[in-house]
């Protein structure tokens, strides 16, 4: 991998920082509640879990206390993984939806069991050096006081009414005023504060087994949902290994299936197949390698991950590079082509990052899904549940078919770089479909050309769009690069900047032999890179 070059050839409203101790997420008000942890003697996971409890209240846009979550830690040590999803209700039966071509995205019927709770607990209980309690601190005052809301996360909150507005319980908490708050007014939620607070005083234990999950129950009860305390209670999060792929001498890894983190690893695989040095990394042919290669992972993702206790494949198999080499063949360079899944069985929100002076570092995501999740607000608790059961098919047979106590599949990833089995990057890019492609496109900028993270995030992205098979585009990508994939046959959507749909990054970049951190965060959102 080459040495970074300091160029920044693409429009960005930021600089990377240089520090010590980072703490990156798309909402600075966030990274300030984490970089306060690191400054009172914490270490990186507290100052993760202060960041991603502080940004339930301050992008609640993107996710809340009942999000799913996952993230990914080097320990001082080694390389662990952290699956906090939720399964699905026992209820949850397949019956409940017959007749349906696909899961709905509202209501009820799209809810399985939140898991961030857990992982801010399992993650502080293993690893954390302050009190539990303490790291509410910043959240609970956001929600108790009030904070003023930032412009996106205005505009978030008034785009999701349209979707949301038939959800009465979500109308009455987050539009009291019969309207998203207008950006630089105070939002204030005493209810997240007091349930905040009941989850600091309890270590989770309100939240699963406690007052609030009689409160959860109780809502689900009477209003025809499947949830139970009985769900609740038997939710754990699992410590898992991360999976990995070695592209070009630099290892990225994921959390596995059931998470499509394992897109952005194929891809890379499959890429690595070509020789891409002699290609500007913004040219249409770069451009198409990428796309093709993604559509390819994307093809035996959407047909074979979900929760890995009925997946027909394994990873190993999926990311066997006889078999990515194969896949690999099927492109031509010279066109856009449609493929379908292979046989290797034969052969998707926020996101943070945090790095300590120690050596620790953490890559933690947590989500929603679908902007506030469900819909369901269960009354006087301020908890928007999820709608991560969305993740689910209806298509009997298929093994990610709805189904009770089932983990869907997943959209949110936490990435993490080694090299030679050392610590290199905490990484992410949230935004639904577009993380494995995000991941795969500022990873290969990176390793492939030696652009730092700053100018990798910046530059134009394009996304493979699960809603009508177009190859999305941001305005600012080059005439010539756009203009180039349409003569390669792509069917282009191009869409202004900036726009959430191609998701939004943070990076944390560990320099060698005790240099300080590199902080990279999104120019496309209001987020920062903090440190000292």
């Amino acid at each position: 991998m080459p040495s970074f070059n300091y160029e920044f050839p693409y429009a960005s409203k930021k600089l990377p920082i240089f520090a010590e101790n980072v703490v990156a997420t798309s909402q600075h008000l966030a990274s300030t509640a984490g970089l306060r942890m690191l400054a009172k003697g914490g270490n990186a996971v507290d100052a993760a879990i202060a960041a991603a409890a502080a940004i339930t209240i301050t992008e609640p846009t993107m996710n809340g206390i009942g999000s799913d979550a996952f993230c990914i830690l080097w320990d001082g040590t080694k390389l662990v993984g952290l699956n906090a999803s939720g399964h699905s209700p026992a209820l949850m039966t397949p019956d409940k939806y017959a007749g349906m071509a696909a899961m709905p995205s509202v209501g009820w019927g799209t809810v399985s069991v939140p898991g961030a709770v857990s992982l801010w607990v399992e993650l502080s209980k293993r690893y954390g050096k302050l009190p539990f309690a303490d790291l509410f601190e910043p959240a609970i005052k956001y929600a108790h006081d009030g904070y003023r809301v930032s412009y996106l996360v205005a505009r978030q909150w008034d785009a999701a009414i349209d979707r949301l507005k038939g959800q009465e319980s979500w109308v009455k908490a987050f539009l009291p005023n019969g309207r998203a708050p207008k950006a630089g007014e105070i939002w204030k939620f005493p209810d997240q504060a007091k349930t905040l607070t009941m989850i600091a005083e309890s270590k989770g234990e309100s939240f699963y087994r406690g007052e609030l999950a009689e409160k959860m129950d109780k809502y689900a009860r009477e209003t025809g949902g499947a949830l139970r305390k009985e769900d609740l209670a038997a939710h754990k999060a699992d410590w898992v290994d991360p999976l990995g792929l070695t592209y070009r001498g630099t290892t990225l890894h994921e959390i596995p299936p059931s998470g499509q983190g394992i897109g952005a690893l194929m891809a890379l695989g499959i890429l690595e197949n070509f020789d891409v040095a002699d290609h500007d990394p913004d040219s249409a042919t770069m451009a198409h390698l990428r796309i093709e290669a993604m559509k390819l992972a994307f093809a035996d993702i959407w047909r074979y991950v979900s929760d890995p206790r009925f997946m027909e494949v394994t990873p190993k198999q999926m990311l066997d590079k006889g078999y990515l080499k194969s896949r690999a063949k099927l492109i031509d360079p010279k066109k856009a082509k449609n493929f379908g899944p292979g046989t290797p069985k034969d052969g998707g929100t926020i996101y943070l990052g945090a790095a300590d002076a120690s050596g620790m570092m953490i890559s933690l995501i947590q989500s929603n899904y679908t902007g506030f999740g469900s819909g369901i607000v269960p009354p006087g608790t301020g908890i928007a549940l999820q709608n991560r059961a969305s993740g689910f098919v209806t298509t009997k047979g298929h093994p990610n078919e709805v189904g009770p106590q089932k983990r869907p599949y997943h959209t949110i990833i936490p990435a993490f770089i080694t090299k030679d089995g050392k610590p290199v990057a905490t990484f992410g890019l949230m935004g639904g479909a577009m993380q494995p492609q995000g991941h795969m496109q500022v990873f290969s900028r990176i390793v492939d050309y030696g652009q730092n993270p700053q100018a990798a995030i910046d530059a134009p992205r394009w996304r493979v769009h699960e809603s009508d098979g177009t190859i999305w585009t941001e305005s600012h990508m080059a005439p010539d690069t756009a203009t180039g994939l349409e003569a390669l046959g792509h069917k282009l959507t191009r869409q202004p900047w900036p726009n959430g749909a191609f998701g939004a990054s943070q990076i944390i970049w560990k320099f060698p032999d005790g240099g300080p951190y590199l902080g990279a965060s999104e120019s496309r959102r209001d987020g920062a890179a903090v440190g000292f």
